[in-house]
C-alpha cells in the first residue's frame, strides 16, 4: 500500500468516516437482466428536484426531446421534461416505470410559469409560520404541482421535526394539500446545484439520477488522497464520482496484482509497491534496490499465485 496509507491515524479515519453516506439510493440490476423493459422507453427529468423518472407513452403519442408531459410522480401529478428515448435503462426497477397522461399544452405550461412565479410568496409564508412555531427548520425550495392542488416545500433540519401544527397554519393560508418533505445535504445540493471542485456542475444536479452510496475504501482503492477537502463535494459528504468510477478500478484491478503481492523474478525478491488501474503499469520494488514499472500485460496469475512471463517497460 503507498506512503499516504500508511500514515493514515486512527482520528483521521474516524474523521473521514463523518463523510461517508451509506445510505444513497443505490443502484438495481435490472431484475436480474431477465426483465425486458418495453421500447420506447422515456428518460424524464422533474426540473425543480433534478430527479428522473422513466415512462412509457400511449401508442398514439410520440415524444420527442425537451417535450413537456404531464405524469404520475412520486409527489402527484405534474410536469416533466423528456430528455429522449433510453435504449439501455441502468439503475431502475420495473415498479418505477410509469405511463406519461398525456402531452403538455401550452395553457399547461402557462399555468406552470404561473405557479413558478408564487413559489418565492410561499417560501416568505413558510419561513414566517416556521419563525411563529419557533421550529429549527430551513427552507430549500418550494414547488406547486401542476396536475393537482398540491404544494411542496423541501427542508433540512439537524433534527426531527414535529411540524403537525405547522402544517395546519399553511393549509389555512393555500387551501390546498401540504407536504413537507425533509432532506438530507446530498439532496439540497441536487435540488439546489452549483459547481464542484472540477470546476464543472454539480453531478447530482446535472448527471445522476440517483445518490449512490460512496465509502472511503473507494477513494483508497482510487488511490486517492485521503484529505478530506480534496474528495468531499460541496455539501460535505464524499464525492459522488468516487461511486462511479469505483466500479471502473475494480474491473481494471482484476487483471493486476494487488498492492504487497511478493515475487521472484531475475534471482531477485520483488514485492508490488503501488498499481495505476488508468495507466495499466505496476511499481515493482526489488531486495537489490531496483524500482521497475511494468505494464500489467507482464503478469499472470498460475495457481493463485503471480507471476512475470516477460518484462514490458516504460524506461
Amino acid at each position: 500500500m503507498s506512503d499516504i496509507f500508511e500514515t493514515e491515524t486512527d482520528e483521521d479515519e474516524a474523521e473521514l468516516r463523518e463523510l461517508e453516506d451509506s445510505d444513497g439510493e443505490g443502484y438495481y440490476d435490472e431484475a436480474g437482466g431477465s426483465y425486458v423493459f418495453p421500447h420506447p422507453l422515456y428518460r424524464l427529468k422533474l426540473d425543480y428536484s433534478s430527479e428522473a423518472v422513466y415512462a412509457t407513452a400511449p401508442k398514439k403519442l410520440s415524444l420527442k426531446p425537451g417535450d413537456y408531459v404531464l405524469l404520475p410522480t412520486r409527489y402527484g401529478s405534474d410536469l416533466a421534461r423528456n430528455l429522449g428515448v433510453s435504449e439501455r435503462p441502468v439503475g431502475i426497477r420495473p415498479a418505477d416505470l410509469v405511463e406519461v397522461i398525456r402531452l403538455a399544452t401550452p395553457k399547461d405550461l402557462e399555468h406552470a410559469r404561473e405557479l413558478e412565479e408564487q413559489c418565492k410568496e410561499a417560501g416568505v409564508v413558510f419561513r414566517d409560520k416556521v419563525k411563529k412555531h419557533e421550529l429549527a427548520m430551513k427552507l430549500i425550495a418550494v414547488h406547486f404541482l401542476v396536475g393537482e392542488p398540491k404544494v411542496l416545500f423541501f427542508f433540512s433540519s439537524d433534527n426531527r421535526v414535529d411540524f403537525r401544527e405547522l402544517v395546519k397554519d399553511l393549509v389555512g393560508v393555500f387551501k390546498m394539500r401540504i407536504e413537507l418533505r425533509q432532506i438530507g445535504v446530498r439532496d439540497e445540493s441536487r435540488i439546489t446545484g452549483g459547481l464542484g471542485i472540477c470546476g464543472r456542475p454539480f453531478c447530482c444536479h446535472c448527471i445522476s439520477e440517483k445518490l449512490p452510496s460512496v465509502s472511503i475504501r473507494m477513494a483508497k482503492d482510487q488511490n486517492l488522497s485521503l484529505n478530506s477537502a480534496k474528495i468531499s463535494g460541496q455539501c460535505g459528504r464524499l464525492l459522488c464520482c468516487l461511486s462511479y468510477e469505483s466500479k471502473i478500478y475494480e474491473e481494471a484491478k482484476r487483471s493486476m496484482p494487488p498492492e504487497g503481492t511478493r515475487f521472484f523474478w531475475d534471482e531477485t525478491s520483488f514485492r508490488v509497491s503501488s498499481v495505476n488501474a488508468i495507466t495499466g503499469m505496476v511499481q515493482i520494488t526489488g531486495q537489490d534496490g531496483r524500482v521497475l514499472e511494468v505494464n500489467a500485460s507482464s503478469f499472470t496469475r498460475q495457481a493463485g499465485k503471480w507471476k512475470i512471463d516477460q518484462i514490458e517497460r516504460n524506461d
